[in-house]
């Protein structure tokens, strides 16, 4: 930990958090008004998880790896990078929009070169926290970065629904230029240090830094198994996230406001547990909450699916339930890898963990149209939420998860030095 960096944590998390916040509410409209003009163009679950599978491979693929760059590089530097290169794809896309050119193939480019980005942006952030605030402070500092993301959530689909009637679309991914630019601006106010590295590790392969990361997840008792969790939670819940808006429209009889009601929810939900995360001292174990928080997910999404159609009012709620859990989960998850690992090689353990949770989803999203035409919307909602439930059950029978959940002292940096080839 960087002693004076760290006393003014408070001050450099403001500027990252003004920046970051601007940037997630534009990113969040744009994506919600091109899922409303891609559900009102096609009403095609294919062409969603089409369209969810291209903003996520790039990301899964290239994230394997990512984090040894990141792990590397001046993490500073990597993430206004990455900004910069969203913002400039999304510019590009815009103008030829503004060309006349409005195909959904346009739409999949964007959000593959966007995804790009993304591979290398989220896991330096990450990483970065541990070097920028006490260890104390990490489980408060996740469950505010939570509320963040959720305003987001919450303003971002009513502002997308809202503007993507009163303007045309190539104007709407204007705002996300805006928004990647103030993200930009705000980092240069701030100092992030990088963490201390071996000296014999810069003259390691990718190869053999990837194995590092994979090596720092292994020496840990019931890192692996955690790790398993949240991966399997993590497949089983993006497909259902792709049939959000066709939950709505097709099984309620929902309109475009309707949907964004429940997008709302789901932030609103998320807001209320990033809160009591930020807010309140946790004093229980992460690990139980985390296997709490997936039989909760899994029984709001189970129970969603057997809800009759003018329930929706019903289903407001349950979506309300499960971003309260996922907010609470995320937070719990993100600290436990910070507080145990050491910032020298957490860029990779994050981009491991993405890619790993991504990977297996994509196999699910390019099914899941297929599936939910044969066996209902509503059904799948009941089986992937049961199985979610599932998996939070028998996590509670392994001693390992619970133990890497309790309280724990700083990553031993010198010792997870050693384990390095």
């Amino acid at each position: 930990m960087h002693t004076s960096t760290s006393k003014n944590w408070k001050r450099t998390f403001g500027f990252i958090w003004a920046g970051q916040f601007l940037s997630l509410v534009s990113t969040a409209l744009v994506n919600f008004a091109l899922i409303i003009w891609m559900s009102l163009e096609s009403g095609s679950a294919e062409v969603l998880a089409l369209a969810a599978t291209c903003s996520m491979l790039p990301q899964a693929i290239i994230g394997l790896f990512a984090g040894v760059y990141v792990d590397k590089w001046n993490r500073k530097l990597t993430m206004m990078l990455a900004d910069g290169s969203i913002a400039l794809c999304t510019l590009v896309i815009a103008l030829i929009f503004m060309a006349g050119w409005k195909e959904y193939t346009v739409v999949y480019i964007l959000l593959a070169l966007r995804s790009t980005g993304s591979a290398f942006h989220m896991p330096a952030m990450q990483s970065s926290i541990p070097l920028l605030a006490p260890q104390e402070q990490l489980l408060r500092i996740s469950g505010i970065n939570q509320m963040i993301f959720s305003i987001s959530n919450i303003a971002g689909p009513a502002l997308g629904a809202l503007l993507i009637t009163i303007l045309p679309i190539e104007q709407v991914l204007l705002l996300d230029v805006a928004g990647a630019v103030c993200a930009i601006v705000s980092l240069l106010f701030v100092t992030i240090p990088d963490p201390k590295r071996a000296e014999q590790s810069e003259h390691h392969s990718v190869f053999e830094d990837f194995k590092v990361g994979i090596k720092t997840i292994t020496r840990f008792r019931g890192m692996p198994q955690l790790f398993l969790g949240s991966i399997a939670v993590t497949i089983l819940i993006m497909p259902l996230a792709i049939l959000f808006p066709l939950m709505t429209v097709k099984h309620f009889l929902g309109s475009e406001f309707q949907m964004s009601i429940i997008e709302i929810t789901w932030g609103v939900g998320m807001l209320i547990g990033g809160a009591l995360i930020g807010l309140i001292k946790m004093t229980y174990n992460k690990a139980v909450v985390i296997n709490l928080t997936y039989v909760s997910l899994g029984a709001a999404m189970a129970g969603s699916g057997l809800l009759p159609q003018n329930a929706f009012v019903i289903f407001v709620s349950l979506t309300f339930i499960g971003g309260l859990v996922s907010s609470i989960y995320n937070a719990c998850f993100t600290t436990i890898l910070q507080e145990r690992i050491d910032p020298a090689v957490l860029g990779r353990v994050f981009s491991i963990f993405m890619s790993s949770s991504i990977l297996p989803s994509l196999i699910g999203l390019l099914g899941i149209g297929y599936l939910a035409d044969i066996i209902g919307i509503t059904t799948t909602f009941v089986i992937f939420g049961s199985a979610i439930s599932l998996v939070g059950i028998i996590s509670f029978f392994s001693p390992g998860i619970i133990a890497i959940g309790q309280k724990h002292s700083p990553p031993q940096a010198e010792e997870e030095r050693e384990q390095e080839p």
